[in-house]
């Protein structure tokens, strides 16, 4: 990754981030909290996707249109976070995959 890529990534997460300042408040509270789950348990692509600026999108329409929050989400943010990712690999399964891995090499080891 070069220096101007790098620069370039700032840019984008700068330009992303005045958007969500930009919701209401209940939103972006919401929105940070989803954000903060994504992070943890999320799509090993999450910065590279574009599931977050899908999010503030949403976000922004739900808003224009006079909606709470929660009404386009549902009262549960973490199960309307699964549901977005129920098909992305996350870091949950890459770690899965690797103590399977390290389970299969102790195993060949012992054998």
């Amino acid at each position: 990754m070069s220096i101007q890529d790098i620069i370039e990534g700032k840019k984008q997460w700068r330009a992303h981030m005045a958007r969500v300042k930009a919701l209401p408040p209940d939103y972006r509270i919401v929105y940070k909290e989803m954000q903060k789950y994504l992070f943890k348990v999320g799509p090993v692509d999450l910065l590279d996707g574009s599931l977050l600026p899908g999010i503030v999108d949403f976000f922004e329409e739900g808003a224009a249109s006079g909606k709470g929050v929660l009404e386009l989400i549902g009262p549960d943010v973490a199960a309307f976070c699964d549901d977005l990712i129920k098909d992305s690999r996350t870091y949950a399964d890459l770690y899965q995959e690797s103590i399977g891995a390290e389970r299969g090499a102790n195993e060949e080891a012992r054998g």
